[in-house]
């Protein structure tokens, strides 16, 4: 019996397992590039690798498995691991303007998957991917403006656009990203073959 048709009791095989485990380390690793580059903090909100990566799950992992990682991540961090960025960790953590990014990263992670798990083009991987970035923008942006205004305290002269302004920096970046993720989920989907739960 091979290692990925051992199931656990949840029905889930030990290679996806792992695959859950990976991304979610991945995700700790692109959280705190910022931790060793301090100057890529953004009004407030660090540049980091954490969009693609939760893309790539998606894309790779399809939407529940894919969704599952990002949920480990997350669970962990708030459990107390210092795993989100610059190291940080706890269930204090939520009060956080930027934790709807990390919210976010289990809608994208499900929606990518799921456009790809209806088409497995190029195209839909590429668009997929994109998708995916739009939801971690929307999601994140919007919760960081109510955080700041409802119960954290909004930097001076703060409105919705100023919260979207912020946003303009990473944006090229996550956009060629998540272009890249798309081609290379595409490819590397292929090669390790993960066997999708829907």
């Amino acid at each position: 019996m091979t290692t990925a048709t051992v199931k656990s009791k949840s029905g889930m095989s030990a290679l996806s397992l792992v695959y859950c485990g990976m991304f979610a380390a991945l995700m700790m690793i692109g959280a705190n590039i910022t931790s060793f580059v301090p100057f890529l903090v953004i009004g407030g909100v660090p540049i980091t690798l954490q969009t693609f990566f939760a893309v790539l799950a998606g894309l790779l992992l399809g939407s529940r498995l894919g969704a599952i990682s990002m949920t480990v991540y997350m669970v962990v961090g708030l459990a107390g691991a210092p795993i989100f960025s610059k190291f940080q960790g706890g269930f204090g953590f939520i009060l956080v303007p930027t934790f709807g990014f990390v919210v976010s990263f289990i809608l994208v992670a499900y929606v990518a998957g799921k456009i790809v798990e209806k088409n497995g083009s190029l195209r839909s991987y590429v668009i997929a991917a994109l998708v995916g970035m739009s939801v971690n923008y929307l999601f994140g942006t919007n919760w960081l403006y109510f955080a700041y205004k409802l119960w954290s305290a909004a930097p001076d002269a703060f409105t919705y656009k100023v919260a979207w302004i912020w946003m303009v920096p990473p944006l090229p970046k996550d956009i060629l990203l998540s272009i890249l993720a798309g081609i290379f989920g595409h490819r590397m989907y292929k090669v390790l073959k993960v066997r999708r739960a829907h």
